[in-house]
Order: structure tokens, then sequence, then C-alpha cells
């Protein structure tokens, strides 16, 4: 199902429709300010198995998630003060923070060290959907195999086909990665520079 839903406000009826299908085990394609991700809800370990399958991707290689808001991502990871105010200035942005993860976190969703990846994008469809299901929602690119990008909702639509249960067309997005930043310990370590300013962490 391709489902049309403004970016500048979604409309209620439409991102409850879609947090229904999370909440039932679904697969969703939702625009974000980088990529278009693909996600589902975060507590429901039969769907991220899902989301592993369709990305092809090994479960020792966990997916970050989105947070509707900064004050969210302390249930979900241990956040300290130098951590809380780099991540103020910043979020929402195209960043993905990497902190240690909370026993709120599934095993399935954290790395070897125990450390998650966390995003609280700038695109109000993804976080009226995260704020509405009331879980984050795990953010993948939408992308194929061989890492092509998909940034038209309807050939991604047609591509994944009946392997989504719904694809959100939010209209066009930047199309460059997000950049990740490792604030372990409160060592600022940049992982990948992508959209999104990294000075104040050089």
């Amino acid at each position: 199902m391709l489902l049309k839903i403004n970016p500048e406000n979604p409309q209620e009826r439409l991102v409850s429709q879609v947090v229904d299908i999370l909440r039932k085990g679904g697969i969703i394609a939702y625009p974000t300010d980088t990529y278009y991700g693909i996600g589902c809800d975060i507590m429901n370990k039969k769907a991220i198995e899902q989301v592993y399958a369709i990305k092809q991707r090994s479960q020792t290689k966990p997916f970050s998630f989105i947070c509707p808001d900064l004050k969210d991502i302390a249930t979900y990871a241990k956040v300290s003060n130098v951590a809380y105010r780099n991540m103020k200035r910043l979020l929402p942005g195209p960043y993905t923070f990497v902190l240690s993860g909370s026993r709120m976190v599934p095993k399935i969703m954290l790395t070897k060290r125990k450390t998650a990846g966390i995003r609280v994008p700038d695109h109000m469809i993804a976080l009226a959907l995260s704020r509405e299901l009331g879980n984050p929602i795990i953010s993948t690119s939408a992308t194929d195999p061989q890492g092509r990008v998909f940034q038209d909702p309807s050939l991604l639509h047609d591509y994944f086909a009946n392997r989504l249960d719904v694809v959100i067309d939010g209209g066009p997005v930047p199309g460059a990665p997000s950049s990740v930043v490792s604030l372990i310990d409160d060592i600022p370590e940049i992982i990948r520079y992508g959209a999104g300013d990294v000075d104040i962490f050089e």
C-alpha cells in the first residue's frame, strides 16, 4: 500500500492507520531527513527479524532507531550531562548518536559492546509515527542489497512490493546519510561524516 502523508503537517488519521500496522508487527517505509527508511516497532522481535531478512543483513550489525525527542533517548540509552548538552544542540537533525543502550532496548538491537544507534530526525512524519506508537521505530535506509538508494517512494513501493505493509509517500528527501557520532564515555568520535555539521566534535 502506498499512502500519501503531508510531510509538513501529517494527517493524524493516516498516522494512526500506519501506527496500527506497526502495532500488529507490520513493516513500513517512511521518509526521514536523510533517506527513506524501512522500519518496524523496536519491541517486536519477529518484525525486526523480517527487516534483517529484507535488508539481507547480518544480525551482528544492529539497526539504529528513531525516538520522537531527546527526553525519550534517556529511556533507551545512558545519557550523561555532556552527551545531553551535545545532542540538545543538534537534535532534531540528521545525526545518529551511538550510546550505551539501557535495559529497555531489546538484545537484538544492541551491538556486542551493548551500544545502540539513536536518531531524532528532523522530519515530522517519522517523529509523529514514533510518538504515537509510544516506542522507537527501527531506522535503516531503504536500499537494495547492492546499496542502491530509493529516493522515489513509488519506485520503492514497486521494488519491495509485498515485503512491506505500507510505503509512506512523504515527498522528496535529501538523500544523504546521517552523520554518526559515538558519545560513549563522553569521548566524541565521528564514525561517519554525513549530513549535519559535526564541527563541535572536532
